[in-house]
């Protein structure tokens, strides 16, 4: 993990006057950027990924996810995002079906993983964009709102800036922009980061269009590999964050990502780490063992899965940085079956994976309660938790 860092494909958009408005093509005029920022001004789009397909795990030519045909976004299209929000734009599942690399498990024996690496073009995807909208609601929810007042605290004292510069990793489909720009003021220029170029293009088209003072939003994106942060690759960022990251990363991962923004001296908002434990209402008698492969399984490969969160408190404290942890559960009901569905089979597929002769008692677990889901008799608290690491600014400043 001592390779430089590198990016293969980056591009500078304006903020987006709205998706209904979006036409994204080749050719697109980088936005303006807050004062003292810099980057590349003649990139190509973030919504045009290279020919051929794309690298990481979720592919523009996205298989059963589209149903074997090119997504939007695939090599030389440009795309009209469909009426209404952001979601709208977003391919819809076909009703009743599993959305492919839905939930807290993808193919079998493959990492479930958004670090950000070159791939085989041909690598499927594991996590589909129907997934990652899916959960979005849920997401934004969850996420703890308790540790927005000392991270604007810290943005507000930062010197001789008239808006702050935002590094998303493992951006998806841009949700956390979607979900933190509105709350924060002044204008900001996000660095959206991801592995799959199809996902950076619907993060791009549907990325927020103004801070909660009405200030300018700015989006770039950029593909490269978290394992090779560095602090020169967040010099002037104001900010890092990143959802559901840090449990499908190794302990050294961890440690190398709390160094890059210790060394760059900026905080880092990390969202929706796994946190081991489920709750469902009504409760059975096979929910702590399902519950136990699946952590099991998590941990697969040395990734931290639901230790992530502490051992990223442990790292970030080792850099120097002030760490708050705040508790970020899913709660979910009947209004969010669909969701819970997806959950569920990931989640028990997951645990019979690791542990094979669970499969009969498991089988039967997950028919009924599925069937509890359907008949809105089922709820789930899954618990996450969210950190925010205060990180020593660079040249002393408050």
């Amino acid at each position: 993990m001592t390779n430089p860092v590198t990016t293969q494909q980056s591009g500078t958009i304006p903020a987006q006057p709205g998706p209904r408005e979006v036409t994204v093509t080749d050719d697109v005029t980088p936005g303006p950027r807050p004062a003292g920022t810099s980057g590349p001004e003649q990139a190509a789009a973030a919504g045009s990924p290279a020919p051929g397909g794309t690298s990481g795990p979720r592919q523009a030519e996205s298989t059963a996810a589209q149903g074997g045909k090119p997504g939007p976004g695939a090599a030389g299209d440009a795309v009209l995002p469909g009426p209404g929000s952001g979601a709208a734009f977003f391919p819809r599942p076909v009703p009743g079906a599993v959305i492919p690399g839905a939930g807290p498990s993808g193919k079998p024996g493959a990492r479930p993983t958004v670090k950000l690496r070159d791939a085989d073009p041909d690598d499927p995807p594991r996590y589909a964009p129907e997934w990652l909208e899916l959960r979005e609601p849920a997401d934004a929810a969850a996420r703890a709102h308790d540790l927005l007042d000392p991270l604007r605290i810290r943005l507000a004292n930062l010197p001789g800036k008239s808006g702050v510069v935002i590094h998303d990793v493992g951006c998806g489909t841009g949700s956390m922009g979607r979900w933190l720009a509105p709350r924060l003021d002044g204008a900001q220029h996000w660095v959206l980061h991801d592995r799959d170029p199809y996902l950076l293009h619907f993060a791009a088209v549907a990325s927020p269009r103004s801070a909660a003072d009405g200030s300018r939003v700015s989006v770039e994106t950029r593909r490269g590999d978290i394992a090779r942060l560095t602090p020169d690759a967040l010099r002037g960022a104001s900010l890092v964050t990143a959802s559901a990251l840090l449990d499908v990363l190794t302990r050294e991962e961890i440690d190398t990502f709390a160094a890059a923004c210790a060394g760059a001296g900026c905080p880092a908002l990390l969202t929706l780490s796994v946190a081991g434990r489920v709750e469902l209402t009504p409760s059975h008698p096979l929910d702590a063992e399902i519950a136990q492969a699946f952590n099991d399984h998590q941990r697969r490969d040395g990734l931290l899965g639901p230790d992530a969160a502490t051992a990223a408190a442990e790292a970030f404290s080792a850099h120097g940085a002030t760490v708050r942890l705040h508790p970020s559960p899913w709660r979910l009901g009947p209004e969010q079956a669909s969701l819970t569905e997806q959950w569920l089979r990931g989640w028990v597929g997951a645990a019979v994976e690791e542990r094979p002769e669970l499969r009969a008692e498991a089988d039967v677990y997950l028919t009924n309660r599925l069937a509890a889901c359907a008949a809105g008799e089922l709820r789930v608290t899954v618990h996450h938790i969210d950190l925010l690491a205060l990180s020593r600014p660079v040249g002393g400043a408050s």
